[in-house]
């Protein structure tokens, strides 16, 4: 059901409309709720537009996992979707070293256990899928069902969808929250619940709830198709992903449909102006080179950076607000907001309607920043 007229208020007022905010008013559109969207710049045009777009279970932590187990069954549904620019390329997770390579079973079991079906495979069938590679590598494990998205153009058909259902979209920013709504900067008032899902700018809106931004940088070369067939991460991605260094960077490429490579992956805190710094760029592409050194055969057309919301912990902040009665989180998923993007939707708005979500929200309330 759409928002009518005379109906003063709406269902859920969601502000943001990265690719978390298009999936919550999505779903919360598809279960009859009435929704306005708030958001001042371009759909997918924040933290949606700086990330790869890869759909991943990263094994590190039970609750991140459960999570990006539970979005992934989800993502299913968009992989005939021709804007959504799905790929099924696979993961494969690079070992350096008879150590790296000694652990994959471990990571194995874990993603087993939720579900999500990986093998090891050594140095000869390393090889033969990915003959590019540097040589003297140990082995490998691969997740062959993962896949690849265009993030943007997702957000973009999920803000589509709620639209069509009757969302009222604004094109504006939330100047404050108020005790049941909010007031637009160009002067307007909605009222009804409010869902903040707009990331980096969450302190703004909820000081006490915190939140640091990641900056990282993205190069994307020419069309090479037939380089890489796969998804390519180093095993020690996730140390890099997750570790409290001021900078780091990691060995992250992929084959994307268009033939184009896109290389990652770069991650700084306290680093708040957007500008491309060669120094980080050549950081990251070192590390590129040392495990694909064709990549430096070819050209790249395009360096950008985005900002990535971090939670206390790492988690995403799925829920009511902290001391707050109507206010509802869905922020703060640093690299994994693509992949856990619907996933995360429902958590929320299942909460928000009441029901009991499909995977335990606990790990995720933003209220254990009190603890």
């Amino acid at each position: 059901m759409g928002h009518r007229r005379g109906v003063s208020g709406y269902d859920l007022i969601i502000v943001g409309a990265g690719i978390v905010g298009a999936a919550c008013a999505d779903y919360a559109t598809a279960q009859g709720m009435r929704i306005a969207i708030v958001e001042p710049g371009v759909v997918g045009g924040g933290a949606t537009a700086a990330a790869m777009g890869h759909l991943v279970a990263m094994d590190d932590d039970p609750a991140e996992l459960a999570l990006a187990h539970y979005s992934l069954g989800l993502w299913e549904a968009f992989a005939n979707l021709p804007q959504a620019e799905f790929s099924r390329c696979g993961t494969l997770w690079v070992a350096s070293n008879d150590e790296e390579f000694a652990r994959i079973p471990e990571k194995i079991a874990r993603l087993a256990a939720s579900g999500v079906v990986a093998e090891r495979i050594d140095a000869r069938e390393l090889y033969r899928l990915e003959p590019a590679l540097a040589p003297g590598l140990a082995g490998g494990m691969r997740v062959a069902n993962e896949a690849v998205v265009f993030p943007p153009a997702v957000a973009r058909h999920g803000i589509d969808q709620a639209i069509a259902r009757g969302a009222v979209y604004h094109q504006d920013a939330v100047f404050r929250l108020e005790d049941h709504g909010v007031l637009l900067r160009g002067g307007r008032r909605l009222t009804g619940p409010v869902l903040l899902a707009n990331g980096g700018a969450l302190p703004s809106l909820l000081p006490g709830l915190p939140v640091r931004l990641r900056k990282g940088h993205l190069v994307i070369t020419d069309r090479y198709p037939g380089v890489i067939r796969h998804q390519l991460l180093e095993l020690g991605y996730a140390d890099s992903a997750h570790g409290g260094d001021a900078s780091s960077v990691a060995f992250n490429v992929q084959p994307r449909p268009t033939g184009q490579i896109l290389i990652g992956s770069s991650r700084e805190y306290d680093a708040m102006d957007s500008d491309v710094s060669m120094v980080m760029i050549r950081r990251m592409l070192e590390r590129s080179f040392r495990f694909l050194p064709r990549l430096r055969e070819l050209d790249a057309i395009r360096l950008w950076t985005g900002f990535r919301p971090v939670s206390v912990d790492g988690l995403p902040y799925l829920g009511r607000a902290p001391g707050r009665d109507d206010v509802w989180v869905a922020a703060a998923h640093e690299g994994l907001g693509v992949t856990t993007s619907l996933g995360s939707a429902r958590v929320v708005i299942d909460q928000i309607l009441g029901r009991a979500p499909a995977i335990d929200p606990a790990p995720y309330d933003p209220s254990r920043v009190r603890s």
